[in-house]
């Protein structure tokens, strides 16, 4: 440690910190611009000025290493006069335009140029233009005047990002930041370059001109998107959701958020939003009020219960949906007398459950990912499914770490894969065994199944038996595979001798909650594959989801529910019009309180921030009324909060219900010729980022609809670039979709992506293919 005087007062910080860590650690304001506590140090704003004693000039604090016995004043005359000449600097060329700027009000400049700034400039030349670029849907950079040469855009994009998108092009006063030749700005973390943007420079597009910042109420909200469970600000102004921002928690999100979560928010106010229960009656849909409509629903269960068994019941809920929503929804199945309850739609097996009580979870916390020295991702679209952690992985590689793969993509995760394995998914068991087969000859152990050590397997191995933290990590793919439990037992068999923690990345904001309030069917009851399958089901009731998007089969799904009596949607949106019975309007999650637990196991509340839109409800008080409607018992609750208290305990300590525990027998894929890989576009993921404009406008959604194909498939096919080809599968249906060349590809797969209407028609997400040139 390194003791100096700040200001009079003595502060300890590390060796090798910079006078503005000091200041940081003593509560000291220093000014500053370019300097951010996420990013590099550029020092090239040169705001944070200070005075060094025996320094012969103001040193930049945020470049300046501390040395003991350092003196330093921030506030000397020294100081001010020189944090005062670097604010004229600044505003020679800046634009007089703050009425009009969307920073106003939250505008570092603006606020600074208060403090430091002259009342008069003495400069009189004409201000410098930049002229604006169109950079895609969600950052605009129609402003670019106002750009300071901060570079925390560009900074971010290398560093946290992990693709340089901005750049500084040209010198002195012609220097400008841009994209490279014209491009969009494409990553999925983009919209965080808006807020640390310290000027209006770079603002969010969909925002723009929509409201002032002091216009805003500011409340508190969690995510409901993939499993980090980003903590969020929802800005709102006349009911109505604004703007969404990060809410900064070191041990969740850091201070940054996804576009996703970003963004969505526009779905709340769009035409496709549900305000009025809906019948349909000769074909005709007609909107009823709430009770007409669940008197109806309550029936209709009842007559369908009475005639063909409480076993001809059935739901389904999102894992988007509230612990509150998944566990009202249990207890309603369940009261009726049904087990067919379940939350895991994209699944192809239904054996790879946790211990009785408890749930599969990431096995470490999300802060620890940051700090790995190894981490090995089996089966994960990594970059696309979580955002967040991928970025926290990324974090860890510029440390050192190694990251390693297993996968039948090689995707760019934008971090260096120090070892990959990539392979059909019908191989994963295998290559699995393989690696678990040089562990074992390294470690002199007898291997838990048949496998060779290849040199592939070699280089992971040898990887996972060096370093002290360590992690296997298993994605959305590994989760849904039909092998899941196999790859669980080898991955916890893996961990053991490594010394590494094993879990599964998760794919929903509430996936470990619907495990915890058993969303998942008991002895005898029907799993999600049955009831959308051959099983089928008289009524089923669906929360917050649209299986011919979200099922791992739509085309089977397709026909479970027109076998279907009644269908029944709960819904924030005019989902499944074509084959529902009844559409109640749900609330979203800004307009209802309820939890989620998060990858970790962190049990995260919120609530509602705006009212429900037109005669929308809270899908815990519409679940709780229809079991009053039902004559059923424990539906008494008058707060969403004593529904939480029942579903997971007062205290609601989960960390003793969490467990990757799991030592199947190992089971091997049966290859096909042709073998589909379905990944999950990351803004077709949920009702709400299929419905959110602007981020169906991103180069991500436009250009998801693609099938990849492998080297040795395309010159098979003799495709060229901008070629179609037609994909079908046995039993279900076809679609024809742009063929793009992936040379990452094993060489008998091809990736199809799920969750799109463009492949609905199609069958199971890891099924075989045909395919052929169009």
């Amino acid at each position: 440690m390194v003791e100096i005087e700040l200001d009079g007062k003595k502060v300890e910080v590390l060796e090798g910190s910079m006078v503005m860590h000091a200041a940081e650690k003593a509560g000291t304001y220093i000014p500053h611009f370019c300097y951010h506590k996420k990013l590099s140090i550029a020092a090239n704003c040169r705001m944070c000025l200070v005075d060094v004693e025996k320094a012969p000039k103001p040193m930049p604090a945020c470049a300046t290493p501390v040395t003991q016995g350092m003196i330093v004043r921030t506030k000397s005359e020294k100081a001010i006069k020189a944090q005062q000449g670097v604010m004229e600097f600044l505003l020679i060329n800046h634009p007089l335009d703050c009425p009009i700027c969307d920073q106003g009000g939250e505008c570092q400049l603006q606020d600074l140029a208060v403090g430091y700034g002259a009342g008069k400039s003495r400069y009189t030349e004409e201000k410098r233009v930049v002229f604006h670029k169109n950079v895609g849907p969600l950052v605009s950079m129609e402003e670019m005047s106002r750009c300071i040469h901060c570079t925390r855009c560009v900074r971010f994009g290398q560093e946290i990002a992990g693709q340089m998108e901005l750049g500084m092009a040209h010198r002195g006063e012609h220097s400008e930041i841009q994209t490279f030749v014209g491009r969009t700005v494409d990553s999925e973390l983009s919209g965080n370059m808006i807020d640390i943007c310290p000027v209006g420079a770079l603002t969010s597009k969909p925002f723009r001109y929509s409201a002032r910042t002091w216009e805003l109420s500011r409340r508190k909200s969690v995510s409901p998107h993939d499993s980090t469970g980003a903590n969020l600000i929802v800005q709102v102004k006349g009911n109505q959701v604004m703007r969404v921002v990060p809410l900064e928690n070191e041990d969740v999100n850091e201070c940054w958020i996804a576009d996703r979560d970003r963004f969505s928010y526009e779905a709340l106010n769009s035409d496709a939003r549900l305000t009025q229960p809906m019948i349909k009656q000769g074909g005709q849909w007609k909107e009823v009020d709430w009770s007409v409509a669940l008197e109806y629903v309550a029936k209709g269960l009842q007559g369908i219960k009475s005639q063909h068994g409480a076993a001809s019941i059935a739901a389904l809920g999102s894992a988007h949906s509230t612990v509150e929503e998944l566990h009202l929804l249990a207890s309603l199945v369940r009261g009726l007398g049904s087990e067919n309850i379940d939350h895991r739609l994209r699944h192809a097996a239904f054996d790879n459950v946790a211990e009785a009580g408890k749930a599969h979870w990431l096995g470490t916390p999300i802060a620890s990912l940051s700090e790995l020295d190894r981490a090995f991702v089996i089966g994960s679209f990594l970059r696309k499914d979580h955002p967040l952690f991928a970025q926290r992985l990324r974090q860890a590689a510029r440390h050192g770490a190694q990251v390693l793969s297993l996968h039948a993509s090689e995707d760019d995760w934008l971090l260096p894969v120090a070892a990959r394995i990539t392979a059909a998914p019908s191989a994963w068991v295998q290559e699995l065994a393989n690696v678990a087969a040089a562990i074992a000859e390294s470690v002199g152990v007898q291997a838990p199944a048949a496998g060779q050590a290849t040199a592939a397997a070699k280089a992971i191995a040898t990887a996972l038996l060096s370093g002290s933290r360590k992690a296997v990590l298993l994605g959305n793919a590994a989760a849904e595979h039909p092998q899941a439990a196999s790859l669980l037992s080898l991955a916890n068999w893996i961990a053991a001798q490594t010394g590494a923690s094993v879990g599964y990345l998760t794919a929903a904001a509430n996936t470990v909650g619907a495990q915890l309030v058993k969303a998942m069917p008991g002895q005898g009851g029907a799993n999600a594959a049955e009831i959308l399958g051959a099983k089928g089901a008289r009524a089923l009731l669906l929360l917050n989801t649209d299986p011919l998007l979200d099922a791992a089969n739509p085309a089977a799904a397709a026909k479970a529910l027109d076998a279907a009596d009644m269908v029944v949607v709960l819904s924030p949106f005019k989902s499944g019009m074509d084959y529902a019975d009844v559409l109640l309007p749900t609330a979203p999650f800004t307009e209802t309180s309820g939890s989620f637990v998060n990858a970790e196991g962190r049990l995260q509340s919120f609530v509602g921030v705006v009212k429900p839109l037109g005669e929308t409800r809270p899908g815990w008080k519409i679940l709780r009324v229809l079991g009053n409607l039902l004559g059923l018992q424990g539906f008494g609750h008058e707060s969403s909060e004593q529904v939480r208290a029942e579903a997971l305990g007062v205290d609601a300590d989960l960390s003793a219900r969490l467990s990757n525990a799991g030592q199947a027998a190992v089971v091997f894929g049966q290859p096909a010729a042709i073998e589909r890989i379905a990944d999950l576009p990351i803004y077709a993921t949920d009702a709400l980022v299929r419905r959110a404009s602007s981020l169906q406008l991103t180069t991500d959604a436009r250009q998801s609809a693609v099938a990849r194909v492998s080297k040795a498939l395309w010159e098979q096919l003799g495709l060229a670039e901008g070629g179609r080809i037609s994909v079908s599968q046995d039993g279900a249906g076809t679609a024809q979709l742009a063929a793009k060349l992936d040379a990452g590809l094993p060489a008998n797969v091809v990736r199809v992506p799920a969750g799109l209407p463009e492949t609905a028609a199609l069958g199971a997400a890891f099924g075989s293919l045909t395919i052929a040139k169009v």
